[in-house]
This record gives C-alpha cells, sequence and structure tokens, in this order.
C-alpha cells in the first residue's frame, strides 16, 4: 500500500511536440510544416533566433493559437492475479484504463524588431509539457495493489484466526473499487534574445528564458463492500499535491546564409527546475516514500539541454526545404525519483518539411518528424509514461495584404505501443504486462503582422 501511494505522486501529462520535458510547437508554421530550424520568420524568435537579422525591416509581432486532443491509454493483463491454491483460484485483470489528455486554447505570443545588423526577439509560451489528464477509471497500478492489499491482509488474518467467523477472505468479487487520476502539467516561458550580424554571411544570437513550472496530482481510490456484505469501507485515500517553480534557460544560436544556403545551430542549456510541494491531502504513515511529496519538499523537474541544427535550401523564389536534426539531453535532466537514469539514451528527433508559394496570396507546406525517446522498461510508469512516434503535419498561409498573414496547421502524431512485460507484475509475485497507447491531434490558426 506504501508503493501505491507513492506512486499517485509523481503524475505528470504532456500534450505537445518535443521531448519529455520540452515543447516545440509554439507557432503555426510549425504545425503546417515541422521543420523551421532555418526560418527567418517571425517563429525564428524560438526556431532560430540568430535569423532574424535576415528577416523582416522594423517591428513585427504574431499571436498563435493552438488546440490539442489525446488519448493516453493504458492496457493491462494480469492472468489468474491472487491465486493461492486451495484457497482463491485468482481473477483475472483484462481492462483498458482509458486517459483523456488535452489542454483549453493554447496560446503563443511573438515579437522581433530588427534594424541593419541587429534584431531583438521575444516569445512567451508554454514551453514545456502543457496539459491536462484524467482517468475516470483510476490507473492499473491503484486497483491492482489494491486488491493485493485487500487479499493478503484478509487472509493473513483468517490464517491468524481460522476458526473465527468474522474472518473472512476478501475476495475482488466482494467489493468495488472507485478510483480517479488527474493532473496537470505546464512549463510556462518568457523568452528574449539579440542577435546581430558578424558577416554579410554569419550572424549569431544570445538569449534567456525564464520558466515556471505549475502542476498538480490529484487522486483517490477507495473500496467498499458490496451492499451483501454491509457496504464496509475497506480502502480510502486520498492525494492533494501542488508543485511550483522556476528555471532560467541561457541559449545560444548561430546561423549562416548564403544565396539560397541556411545552416543554423541553436543550443539550450539545461535548466534546473527545482519546484516545492503545496500539499493539502497526503494518508499517514508512510515513512521515507512520502518524505519527496510532503507540504514543503522539493522535487526536481529540469528541462533537457537542447542541441538543434539545421539546413534549409531555397530551390527557387516559390520553394523552400528544410531538415532539422534535435538531441535532448534527458539522461542529464534530473526527474522526479531520478528516472533519467532509465532511459537508454537522450531523445532524437529527425524533422523534415517543405513550403511551396503557389502565388504572392497562398502559401502551402506539409512535412514530418520522428521521434525516439530511448525508453526502458524501468523508466516507464503507469503514472507517466511515453511512446516513440511519428508526426505528419500540414496547412497553409494566405497573405491577406503586405502586413498581415494568416496561418493554419494541423498535425497529428502516431504513436508506436509500448509493452511492459513484467514476471512480477508491480511486485505482487504474478506475471503480468501492460501495454502503454497514445494519440495526439492538433489544430492551429494564428496571424502575422507587419509593421
Amino acid at each position: 500500500m506504501f508503493t501505491l501511494m507513492a506512486a499517485m505522486m509523481s503524475f505528470a501529462a504532456t500534450v505537445c511536440a518535443g521531448g519529455l520535458m520540452t515543447n516545440t510547437n509554439y507557432h503555426i508554421a510549425f504545425d503546417r510544416m515541422m521543420a523551421r530550424g532555418a526560418s527567418f520568420d517571425i517563429d525564428a524568435a524560438y526556431s532560430n533566433p540568430a535569423g532574424l537579422v535576415w528577416g523582416h525591416e522594423g517591428l513585427q509581432l504574431s499571436l498563435n493559437f493552438q488546440k490539442p486532443w489525446q488519448n493516453r491509454d493504458i492496457e493491462t493483463s494480469v492472468p489468474n492475479y491472487l491465486a493461492v491454491p486451495s484457497v482463491y483460484n485468482g481473477y483475472t485483470i483484462d481492462k483498458k484504463f482509458e486517459g483523456v489528455a488535452s489542454a483549453p486554447i493554447v496560446p503563443a505570443l511573438f515579437a522581433s524588431y530588427k534594424k541593419d545588423r541587429w534584431a531583438v526577439s521575444a516569445m512567451i509560451g508554454i514551453v514545456g509539457s502543457g496539459g491536462f489528464v484524467k482517468y475516470d477509471e483510476g490507473i492499473p497500478m491503484f486497483n491492482t495493489l489494491v486488491m493485493g492489499s485487500i487479499f493478503k491482509q484478509t487472509l493473513a488474518a483468517k490464517m491468524a484466526a481460522p476458526t473465527d467467523p468474522t474472518k473472512m477472505v476478501i475476495t475482488p468479487d466482494m467489493y468495488s473499487i472507485d478510483s480517479e487520476v488527474k493532473g496537470k502539467q505546464y512549463i510556462y516561458g518568457g523568452q528574449v534574445n539579440f542577435s546581430y550580424k558578424f558577416t554579410d554571411y554569419l550572424a549569431g544570437a544570445v538569449g534567456l528564458r525564464a520558466n515556471y513550472y505549475d502542476g498538480y496530482s490529484k487522486a483517490y481510490v477507495k473500496a467498499t463492500t458490496l451492499p451483501a456484505l454491509g457496504n464496509k469501507e475497506l480502502v480510502n485515500m486520498e492525494l492533494d499535491c501542488v508543485q511550483r517553480g522556476w528555471g532560467f534557460t541561457p541559449i545560444l544560436s548561430l546561423d549562416f546564409h548564403q544565396n539560397g544556403l541556411t545552416l543554423a545551430a541553436r543550443y539550450e542549456f539545461r535548466t534546473k527546475i527545482n519546484t516545492e510541494n503545496t500539499t493539502e491531502k497526503l494518508p499517514a504513515g508512510l515513512g521515507d516514500l512520502a518524505a519527496d511529496y510532503e507540504d514543503g519538499a522539493h522535487v526536481r523537474y529540469d528541462m533537457p539541454a537542447l542541441l538543434s541544427l539545421a539546413a534549409g535550401y531555397e530551390f527557387t523564389p516559390k520553394l523552400r526545404a528544410t531538415l532539422e536534426y534535435h538531441f535532448f539531453d534527458d539522461k542529464n535532466a534530473k526527474m522526479a525519483g531520478d528516472r533519467q537514469k532509465e532511459l537508454k539514451h537522450g531523445t532524437h528527433e529527425i524533422l523534415a518539411g517543405v513550403e511551396y508559394d503557389i502565388n504572392e496570396k497562398f502559401t502551402v507546406s506539409c512535412g514530418g518528424q520522428r521521434t525516439d525517446y530511448g525508453l526502458a522498461d524501468n523508466y516507464q510508469q503507469n503514472t507517466s509514461f511515453a511512446c516513440d512516434s511519428y508526426s505528419v503535419g500540414l496547412g497553409g498561409a494566405w497573405n491577406i495584404n503586405e502586413k498581415v498573414r494568416l496561418n493554419a496547421g494541423y498535425f497529428v502524431t502516431i504513436y508506436s505501443d509500448y509493452t511492459k512485460e513484467q514476471p512480477n507484475y508491480l511486485n505482487t509475485n504474478y506475471s503480468g504486462k501492460d501495454v502503454y497507447s497514445r494519440t495526439n491531434h492538433v489544430i492551429g490558426l494564428g496571424v502575422d503582422y507587419k509593421f
């Protein structure tokens, strides 16, 4: 039961593109093209700050809105759970726990000002995680461990007093479980950059982003005997823990641009985020397991260092393409419980995109992204899991006039299911498995304005 409640306190959610703790989709141009690391447009305030020195002369602004939807499901199978020869034949768990992850309309604001050889820019958005997730029927580890705890405790009591008629072995068919889990995780960020053109072909930029972490984990699990057995309460545990903290990210950017070729690099240093707990509900008697989750305790949720490399080429004045690579150094970014140590490697991403101007008014684009997280069994948990994926985006832009551009985009992420076989499922001495699956869709609309 201690393990159950410790797990309840580490819930996390994410519904955006990028690494395990970092988002990369802020501007709608990403939704419709994906690879934006060689951009000179206003979205370069995030994706390529050095490249802004080749962009619009003067002031420009951009306001973007995105709406994501995601399912985070866990399908659990534990045959003959709690089977004890001559006592109980067991209970087969074969159930899909459906989690719905979502976020309200997610905004992002960009601004830049360029004059001659220099530019200043800023971006405000949800830079990490960014979502809310809810499991209306709880998650497998909660329900499974509750079943095991009730069975083992009542079996031990019966064996200690086999002739006592008030003692009985309580099995899963004799009670109902009411369980719910929900969590929120947002990292809000505000970033400023200063860019300068050193030569006609080379520019650099330095930047700094302030990040504010705001999250919570709320859960309960209750078990009550059936009416025929008196509606007796067997288990009633609740968690309500809020975590908040700050962190700062230095950013360096370089851009080489000559004729139609652009080579760009951006590096974000690791962001140390040390959150502080505000805990309203926490079961007593957990000992050392609750130390990191008690009111006032500090927990790390670092954003990893990020290296982005991009090559863009303008084949004609109307046709452009970009190839990009991201590496998130997740193994050196501290997570709650040091889970980062379980990863095989940091996150690798390959992105590609193409953009075509139909005429002076309309542009169409599409792109794709492959994400490999370096996942391992010991990293994956019911309370926080990831799946490798492919993403495809498409959309377009409409130049309403010389000053106003409307962007629209959609992307879908196709995840690979992750199967975690466990000969000793959650240390219960029974074999079982969890199959983790996810789906994700994002639509977006934004307006760029050039003064």
